[in-house]
């Protein structure tokens, strides 16, 4: 700072400011200002580049000394323009504005790189931004915020006016205007309007309730979409590592990268050791682009880091970014048809056909019936006078024939099936996010219902995934705790550099009392927590004393990771290795004991060691070896690994799950195959595996077998064996790859988990995939279909319920309008035969078509899955839509309703004494209320108790209330918009009587034994045989 003023005043007292400045209180504002200053030195605010860019003077308030020293330290760090962050650069200045779009060399250089950067950035690349509220606020204001402009999405109105553009509506709405016109011309404006403005608002309820739906299940789709756009990012905020939300990244944020991770905005490069990215979502090429502080320091936003780890320093966000700007311009393409939803689009075109054809037939017979005099009314005179013909006459009948044979074309096609796949599909997804699988792709949801086989990963998903050390063996010893005073010195401080230095973990430590924060994966975390703890491990100092020179990352082909360092103070140069300990145990010819002594790793020695890590691995530990060699410091392309010496090995125990053996149990009972894929060494897998129930006695086929044994085998040995594989380990994601190859050429649906990079092929390749959204890199969950957000397998099992809930819940709607479709078809075209009328008016169809489609997919589709779908086979991928239970139960209600629906018809009048009004009002409210009865009959297709569970769906009951409550309406309030009368509770009680008969019958059709083949099936198989 060039020159600061320190304006000291009282803050109470500035109006007696004279009499304030006495000898004593002059000192203890004295005191309190050296106080202030020193607080602002050790919380190292002097030294971050902030201070220095404030204006030319700083106004520290120095409280009167009644005031608390909390005060004072709010204050020093509090949200003063001593602390505002001074941009040196904006967001609108064209020589930074497109400095990574444009990669402007000039400009990165001419501004310092990447320190000079953050430094006018108001950042640092060591402590981050400071991250309070205002500092974020104001870099918002300044930069923008990182999320993009998104497709608007549809008005309710664009929703309705899908509905109304079905082209039968539509021509029903025409009849309605013709309707309209002769019903005035000839009854005039008082009573002649009512019929086609009835047809008018009956085709608008319809329409308005199809809209409504469709309308919020777009909104919770778009819903569930932003979760699954919103991914954690590691940021660097001050000098603390944290997880913060992508869309709360702003400009000058220090990011950590590391291999899987999807850069989240434009930025620079500020250090990291192997960064590789692949740029070829923003230039289409598939080679991986190598990036370091000197030739290539731009990072771009939306490519994925595929080596090596680094920071970065974001200097652009949302549409500011090229990423951003595409997204920006990319409208929200419809979602793509799912699998079941274009079956059952074929389904209903089947249907559509077959109702056309009974309409033009209806058509037919009511048109020569009309014409030739056959139909009368309810006087018994003809309606069509043949002494008396005009124009308006013939118009006017040709109109209301073909507006009831358009009415059967409507209620015949079923456009609730695909409303219920929607449907359930939305209230599927829903509730799995609450249980902790989030779908990204529709067709997941009915796949996972199908999956006969599940290749899962052990660490996270099998197990807790919280690693602890728990034992430390220093060459064949195992020494005492704490480990910093049994071993030597000279080994702990080799210990300390392999664990703090060769990490992507952090250690963070606010102060001498406070204990540290270790951040990183389970594995590092544990580590680095045992080196901190048992060693006495100071990380800061560490980093101060060491140098990292070259860094070789983790992957899951090498199963280690190598750092090379040099310490300041001799400048001896040090690779350090740490990794799966076979691998490492392998490379190493000396080895070192308690006291410090390097000794030769003879065949005696090694067989020794090598029983330590089989021990450790039969004990369920994953086994960690650290070693390392002095080397001259010449960097080459890899650090050395040949004749390393052994430092130790550590044990880290995770426990499993305890709920994953009933989980897999429940599996096993469900026909689904688990499989164990795992990187660990064999020993450890099998003991994993006999823990959660994957391996057993009871299963002597069961195959353990290692990665390089599956690889060496040919095509059609893997075949052989590919089903009786329970664990496979030491695998590479290759193994894994050709694993779900093989098991799909043997009709398998597979499932698969990853959490990976290198496992994205192999949840491209499964039929299903499922990301882990703990452990899970940006890279693994964009290739799969479903993410697991607690890296739990029991959601594994969840998802497969649901799965099988969606295909349940479908099959459960389509009895039910098939019932509705037979009965409505049959009981319309004999009666148009036989009388030449249709029981059922236009607008009463369009109620049926309204209680069937919507309400019925609403009361139907939302069923939760239960306990016993995981009792039965998987659902096969081509299984038949409608089987024949369903055909048995729905056969059985359509024969019933036809049957006491026509008798009604013929022999109501006689029987209950009723004119033709009242008798047709009691065939309308019969045939309703048999659909609501009905409703309970295929909530179950095979179980004879339709009701159990019922009181946890509440959609079902609150729609067969709203069901019920409309149908009085219709029938004792809109009597002549529904051309009904009021009906008696006598005729009451007989219809509702009629309608419960299902029931009965329901349960009773259920004893009837049914084959599980289909007709076709069974016809086929005889053929050939």
């Amino acid at each position: 700072m060039e020159c600061a003023d320190f304006l000291i005043t009282t803050g109470r007292h500035r109006s007696s400011l004279s009499s304030a400045w006495k000898p004593a209180k002059q000192w203890r504002k004295a005191m309190n200002v050296i106080r202030t200053c020193h607080r602002l030195a050790r919380l190292s605010i002097l030294s971050t580049g902030i201070l220095p860019r404030s204006p030319s003077y700083v106004a520290i308030k120095i409280h009167h000394d009644t005031d608390s020293d909390a005060d004072a330290d709010a204050d020093s760090s509090g949200n003063g323009t001593s602390k505002a962050a001074v941009f040196s650069v904006a967001a609108d200045d064209e020589s930074f504005k497109g400095l990574v779009k444009e990669k402007r060399e000039d400009c990165f250089h001419r501004l310092g790189g990447g320190g000079g950067i953050a430094a006018v950035l108001g950042s640092n690349a060591e402590r981050g931004i400071r991250g309070d509220p205002g500092d974020v606020g104001r870099r918002r204001e300044a930069f923008g915020v990182n999320t993009h402009p998104k497709p608007r999405p549809k008005r309710f109105l664009s929703h309705v006016w899908e509905a109304l553009s079905d082209v039968f509506l539509i021509v029903l709405l025409v009849c309605a205007v013709v309707s309209l016109g002769f019903g005035i011309k000839e009854h005039g404006l008082k009573d002649g309007w009512y019929d086609g403005v009835s047809i008018f608002l009956a085709v608008f309820l319809v329409s308005a309730v199809s809209a409504v739906s469709n309308h919020s299940q777009a909104k919770r789709f778009a819903k569930l979409a932003s979760e699954s756009d919103n991914v954690s990012v590691t940021v660097v905020r001050n000098a603390r590592r944290q997880e913060v939300s992508i869309f709360e990244l702003v400009v000058g944020d220090v990011v950590v990268l590391k291999i899987g991770d999807g850069v989240p905005a434009d930025g620079v490069f500020l250090e990291g050791h192997g960064l590789q990215v692949d740029e070829s979502s923003m230039t289409g090429e598939p080679h991986p682009v190598e990036i370091d502080a000197e030739k290539n320091p731009f990072l771009a936003s939306g490519v994925k880091v595929v080596d090596g780890y680094g920071r970065m320093l974001v200097t652009a966000v949302g549409t500011d970014t090229a990423w951003g700007e595409m997204m920006g311009t990319l409208t929200k393409e419809p979602t793509d048809p799912t699998p079941l939803q274009e079956r059952l689009e074929r389904l209903t075109s089947a249907i559509g056909k077959i109702g056309v054809v009974v309409a033009v037939l209806v058509f037919i017979v009511l048109t020569a019936r009309h014409f030739t005099g056959s139909t009368k009314d309810e006087q018994g005179k003809p309606i069509f006078d043949k002494g008396r013909v005009t124009f308006n006459a013939v118009f006017s009948g040709l109109v209301g024939i073909f507006q009831q044979a358009v009415t059967i074309i409507v209620v015949a096609i079923p456009e609730g099936l695909p409303l219920a796949v929607t449907l359930t599909l939305a209230f599927s997804m829903k509730r799995m996010v609450r249980e902790h699988a989030l779908v990204r792709r529709l067709s997941a949801c009915e796949t996972m219902g199908s999956v006969t086989a599940i290749c899962t990963d052990k660490t996270g998903t099998l197990t807790l995934n919280q690693m602890k050390v728990t034992e430390f063996w220093v060459g064949t010893e195992q020494p005492k705790a704490p480990v910093a005073r049994a071993v030597a010195g000279s080994v702990v401080g080799l210990l300390c550099q392999g664990a703090g230095l060769n990490t992507t973990g952090s250690v963070y430590k606010p102060d001498n009392v406070s204990p540290p924060e270790i951040s990183g994966s389970p594995t590092e975390k544990a580590l680095l927590s045992w080196a901190v703890e048992e060693l006495g491990m100071d990380a800061h100092a560490l980093k101060r004393s060491c140098e990292v020179v070259q860094v070789e990352a983790f992957n899951s082909d090498k199963k280690r990771s190598g750092v090379m360092v040099r310490d300041k103070a001799t400048g001896a140069v040090t690779a350090h290795w740490k990794g799966a300990a076979e691998m490492v145990l392998v490379n190493c010819s000396m080895y070192v004991d308690a006291d410090g002594a390097a000794r030769q790793l003879g065949a005696e020695q090694r067989r020794s060691l090598q029983k330590v890590i089989n021990d450790m691995a039969a004990g369920s530990l994953r086994c960690i070896a650290f070693a390392y060699k002095q080397t001259n410091g010449e960097q080459s392309s890899k650090i050395d690994d040949e004749g390393l010496t052994l430092l130790g090995f550590v044990g880290l125990k995770d426990p499993c799950r305890p709920e994953v053996k009933a989980a897999i149990e429940a599996c096993k009972k469900a026909g689904v195959a688990v499989k164990m894929v795992t990187g660990d060494n064999i020993l450890t897998a099998r003991a994993i595996a006999n823990e959660c129930g994957i391996v057993s006695g009871n299963d002597p086929e069961g195959i353990v077998i290692e990665g390089h044994e599956f690889r060496a085998m040919s095509p059609e040995q893997q075949l052989e064996i590919v089903d009786r594989i329970r664990v496979m380990a030491r695998s590479l994601p290759l193994d894994k790859l050709v694993l779900v190859q093989r098991l799909k050429q043997k009709g398998h649906v597979v499932a698969v988990t990853g959490d990976g990079t290198n496992d994205a092929p192999a949840l491209k390749e499964a039929d299903v995939g499922l990301s882990m959204g703990v452990q899970g890199t940006e890279v693994a969950k964009e290739s799969s279909d479903i993410i697991i957000l607690n890296d739990n397998f029991d959601t594994v099992v969840t998802a497969t319920r649901w799965g099988r809930c969606v295909f349940n819940n479908i099959q459960k709607f389509i009895q039910f309008q098939l019932t509705v479709n037979v009965a409505a078809l049959v009981i319309n075209f004999v009666s148009a035969i036989t009388t030449g009328k249709m029981p059922l008016s236009t607008v009463q169809l369009l109620w049926v078509n309204l209680i069937m489609d919507t309400m019925g997919a609403l009361a139907l589709a939302t069923d939760t899955p239960t306990k016993a779908l995981m009792d039965r086979p998987p659902i096969g991928r081509t299984a038949p839509l409608i089987s024949n239970a369903m055909w048995r139960n729905l056969m059985a209600q359509a024969v019933f309703q036809i049957a006491v629906l026509l008798a009604l018809q013929y022999r109501g009048r006689d029987v209950f004494g009723t004119d033709d009004k009242a008798n047709g009002t009691m065939i309308f409210n019969a045939f309703v209320l048999c659909q609501v009865f009905n409703e309970f009959n295929a909530r179950e297709i095979e179980k004879k108790n339709v009701f159990a569970g019922m009181l946890k769906n509440r959609m079902f009951l609150a729609i067969i209330a709203v069901t019920l409550a409309l149908q009085v309406v219709m029938v004792e309030v809109l009597t002549r918009f529904a051309g009904t009368t009021r009906l008696g509770l006598g005729q009451w009680g007989v219809c509702l009587a009629i309608a419960a008969m299902s029931w009965p019958i329901g349960w009773a059709v259920k004893f009837i034994p049914v084959p599980d083949r289909t007709l076709h099936q069974i016809l086929t198989s005889r053929k050939l045989s």
